[in-house]
């Protein structure tokens, strides 16, 4: 299907006619079929295992959990979206060790004491994440050693992969590439040759790096690492020493990666982030990489230069970031940390999370609101009525199989164009309450006029400031969701399907806000608005923050470029995850 922009030369219709325009436009029917991803040099590579039930995702010893992927409500009668909530530890799939990993709080004052003991996964700062990928080829090493035993990289490799190429610096991610995850990482019952045989001595255990060849890497200021190994520790005795030699220089890393090698030596901007997790020692993570073109050197640079923001605010228990809904039995899965195995040496609790699986920024994929190809869509009475409206004004809502883990990366990763809304604020009648602000087309072409047509590829963020605003733990937790949604307050700024639809005209694949959601406190236009997201095939990242600190675009400024990365969890219809800008 073609992508029909809508072009009117400026200048030639006022305001008022170009929206009139676009609403007679925005009336026809559109197909449930995606513009054509215009052809770019630069190309998105994915580092991240998928993350299942039947693949050996979690750590297999005891007490470590075992994931859960809970669907709690399925289109028909009941809902008119698919909900999940997921139960997931750290240590699950692609996942991002920081330096509490290994070093104590400075409180304890232990010998492995310091300030880094303190630098959780909600506190390492954005530019850590990303850097130029230096893949250091270890392959050679790969089932090399006995059972239960990993085979070493050593400085000794580092210093050939220097000599071949240049030498390390910091901005580098050094990338360990041995093959193991691509070649072990299967489904069960093969799947216990990738961190269960090995544990048991049945295997020989996965390449990682010595003590030393942390060592060595520090001098050369490297802060980020990654290995395609189940793990960063060498087994059987040298995980902790690996650990601590490296997470007490700062450094964090990706263990669990995969195919690495689809990357070049060097030149790659490769990047890891995860959800953010108040207190976490570790996190299950998003890896990925930018190949070719222009775009991996203009990342590096920014990430070299800390030029980075985060977008994401914290998950934490007493923070509301899931929904509690507008009356009783409509809530979300709230957001839990569950304790499961005490550390001593650290004196901390391992803990995983008990979710919703759209908690704080997350991903809305278009299988959020459509049924699936082979499910039907038994609506309550009123939704039905509601679909009828909707479906003679914009067309089929069509039905989508889109899962998140389905979704490519360079869907949610792009420039980002923010467009600040927050005038619509306060602009309701409080005696129609609930009711959110509508972001209607003509705010969409009000800032093209301002700033310049948007473009494809492009990601659209609605600056509405309501969770900066609102954004408060308990007691004071009610202006996020509950006031809005209960009428007691002003509901956030929220799009229409007609400006969905427009978005979707001009080429633009994401759309993210940092209020709660796209949808809005309105029940009938928060379902028309994801209707009109998964029928075009677009995604939506809500629950965003900081989003003022993302430079402008305007003459002499190219903005920012706006990366977010969900969860590869399988059949998932939503994805936590973090966003972050680099410019």
């Amino acid at each position: 299907m073609k992508n029909h922009a809508l072009l009117i030369p400026r200048g030639l219709f006022g305001l008022g006619a170009m929206f009139m325009q676009i609403m007679t436009m925005a009336t026809e029917p559109v197909l449930a079929q995606a513009n054509a991803p215009s052809s770019h040099a630069s190309q998105f590579v994915d580092h991240s295992l998928l993350v299942a039930p039947e693949y050996p995702c979690t750590w297999p010893t005891y007490p470590f959990p075992r994931f859960q992927l809970n669907h709690q409500r399925t289109i028909g009668p009941e809902s008119a979206y698919n909900i999940d909530s997921i139960f997931i530890d750290g240590n699950t799939g692609t996942q991002l060790d920081v330096p509490p990993h290994s070093v104590t709080r400075p409180d304890l004052n232990r010998p492995k004491s310091g300030p880094l003991g303190l630098a959780y996964t909600d506190k390492i700062e954005a530019w850590q994440f990303g850097g130029e990928a230096c893949v250091i080829d270890v392959r050679e090493l790969l089932d090399q050693a006995p059972k239960g035993v990993s085979p070493l990289v050593t400085p000794e490799h580092v210093k050939r992969f220097e000599a071949t190429h240049r030498p390390l610096r910091f901005g580098d991610v050094v990338l360990f590439r041995s093959d193991y995850s691509d070649k072990y990482y299967r489904p069960f019952p093969e799947g216990s040759r990738f961190i269960a045989d090995v544990v048991d001595r049945k295997a020989p255990g996965y390449p990682d790096p010595n003590p030393d060849c942390m060592e060595f890497l520090a001098t050369r200021g490297v802060m980020t690492l990654g290995t395609d190994s189940a793990s960063m520790g060498p087994m059987p005795n040298l995980a902790e020493p690996t650990h601590y030699a490296g997470l007490r220089h700062g450094m964090i890393w990706t263990e669990g990666a995969t195919n690495l090698g689809a990357l070049p030596e060097t030149g790659a901007f490769y990047c890891m982030m995860g959800p953010r997790h108040q207190g976490g020692p570790y996190s299950e993570g998003r890896a990925f990489s930018v190949v070719g073109g222009d775009l991996p050197k203009r990342l590096i640079e920014s990430a070299k230069n800390k030029r980075a923001i985060d977008l994401s605010p914290t998950l934490a228990p007493n923070l509301p970031v899931t929904s509690p809904g507008s009356a009783a039995g409509q809530h979300r899965q709230v957001y839990l940390k569950i304790d499961f195995l005490y550390a001593e040496s650290l004196d901390l609790w391992h803990h995983g999370h008990l979710m919703d699986a759209m908690a704080g920024t997350h991903l809305v994929p278009p299988s959020f609101a459509l049924p699936s190809e082979t499910g039907r869509a038994d609506y309550a009475p009123e939704v039905r009525g509601w679909l009828a409206e909707y479906e003679q004004k914009y067309g089929p809502r069509g039905v989508s199989s889109l899962t998140t883990e389905k979704i490519p990366l360079d869907w949610t990763c792009g420039p980002a164009r923010v467009i600040d809304v927050r005038s619509l604020v306060g602009t309701t009648d409080p005696k129609n309450w609930p009711a959110s602000p509508v972001i209607s087309p003509a705010q969409i072409l009000s800032y093209e006029q301002k700033s310049g047509p948007l473009k494809s590829g492009d990601v659209v963020v609605f600056q509405t400031g309501h969770i900066d605003r609102h954004l408060k733990p308990l007691p004071d937790d009610a202006g996020v969701w509950a006031d809005p949604l209960t009428g007691k307050s002003e509901g956030w700024p929220a799009p229409d399907a007609d400006t969905i639809v427009l978005l979707k005209q001009r080429g633009i694949r994401c759309v993210a806000t940092d209020a709660p959601d796209l949808g809005g406190v309105n029940p009938k236009t928060a379902l028309m608005t994801y209707w009109a997201l998964g029928s075009r095939e677009m995604v939506g990242i809500e629950f965003l923050y900081q989003v003022g600190k993302i430079p402008v675009v305007g003459p002499g400024s190219s903005g920012g470029y706006f990366l977010f990365a969900p969860l590869k969890i399988r059949d998932c219809h939503g994805g936590p995850g973090r966003a972050i800008v680099l410019y």
